[in-house]
């Protein structure tokens, strides 16, 4: 603690227990403060009659001149920890920041890191962009608690009728009605889905919600033993479900991953049993990754659009940081028909 000279926050968080910036965020009013945490931080405070530097507070204020994307750890073979579908966001995350004379920071995000806080305390940036989430139910309390401390932030994500922030997403809904409507016209009549199907990830519930209606729409039924859950987006999550499938001992002549690498591990389950993709079974994933097209059948799969995706959300955090009105936004897909899914290719 400072023998002598003005007390700082530290002082306070030395004297409370408690970490320098949850003194920052107690004494500006954060909601991420407990009312008990914050009356004994104001306590000490008025115990050490410590000022708050006002002209401190305002440097603080300015804008940096930089944003940051949050990236969510997803498991993968190698030691990238992302998802080969960010990889291509990120780079147009990445020029679309140079093009309007931004710089980017790029940091992991860790579920149990405080990091919606620390982000808005330091004022390393001057607004969020976040990739990837995991399951949606337990991350909202966090995008709940950046927009009550009203750090500007953007998601690349599901929209949600009842959602916290503002998201920019791809239109799945659509992409799984078109994905299943090729398998149908391909004369596939019993269609499995390996994927989440439930509200905690939302992109893959609205994957099968499309799928499910293009079935209605031709007179079939979704089945719920032609459903497999794989909640992880990487080929192990594909290869297991497909296994799953299989022991069922359900007759079916297509598959429809809600990732191209859950896809990609089903096909590794199916040529492990000696079954052939797409004489004897139909495959389609969604993303589009660039390994799609180059696996043996290449993958049928739907193309989001990356470059408009990296584009709109820059510039939509940008107004958001302008204080402009933004609008949660989906961008359209495109079915990319590869011969993983056309009988007699």
């Amino acid at each position: 603690m400072s023998t002598k000279g003005k007390a700082t926050s530290f002082d306070i968080a030395h004297l409370t227990g408690v970490s320098q910036s949850t003194v920052s965020r107690a004494l500006r009013g954060s909601p991420l403060v407990s009312e008990e945490t914050r009356q004994r931080i104001k306590a000490a405070a008025e115990q050490l009659n410590y000022k708050v530097d006002k002209n401190a507070s305002n440097l603080r204020s300015q804008h940096s001149g930089t944003l940051a994307l949050l990236l969510f750890e997803d498991p993968t073979a190698d030691d990238s920890h992302i998802n080969p579908f960010f990889l291509s966001m990120l780079g147009s995350i990445t020029r679309a920041c140079a093009q309007r004379g931004y710089d980017l920071l790029i940091s992991f995000q860790q579920l149990s890191y405080d990091w919606h806080a620390d982000y808005a305390d330091t004022k390393k940036a001057d607004g969020i962009i976040l990739l990837g989430y995991g399951d949606y139910l337990a991350y909202r309390d966090k995008l709940e608690k950046l927009a009550a401390q009203g750090t500007r932030s953007i998601r690349w994500g599901a929209v949600l009728p009842d959602q916290p922030d503002v998201s920019i997403g791809c239109d799945n809904l659509q992409g799984g009605h078109a994905v299943t409507a090729h398998l149908l016209e391909q004369g596939c009549r019993r269609i499995a889905f390996l994927g989440d199907a439930s509200s905690h990830y939302p992109e893959f519930f609205e994957r099968y919600r499309g799928y499910v209606a293009a079935l209605q729409e031709a007179g079939l039924t979704a089945e719920a033993a032609l459903q497999v859950d794989a909640n992880e987006s990487t080929e192990e999550a594909g290869y297991n479900a497909m296994a799953v499938l299989l022991e069922r001992g359900t007759a079916f002549d297509a598959v429809f991953a809600a990732s191209d690498l859950i896809a990609i591990g089903a096909m590794r389950a199916l040529a492990n049993r000696g079954i052939k993709v797409p004489d004897q079974v139909a495959v389609a994933g969604f993303d589009d990754i660039p390994m799609a097209r180059f696996l043996n059948p290449p993958l049928t799969t739907v193309l989001q659009d990356t470059k408009l995706a990296g584009e709109t959300l820059v510039d939509n955090l940008l107004r958001l940081i302008r204080n402009e009105s933004v609008e949660t936004r989906l961008l359209p897909v495109r079915l990319v028909v590869r011969r993983s899914s056309q009988f007699g290719a």
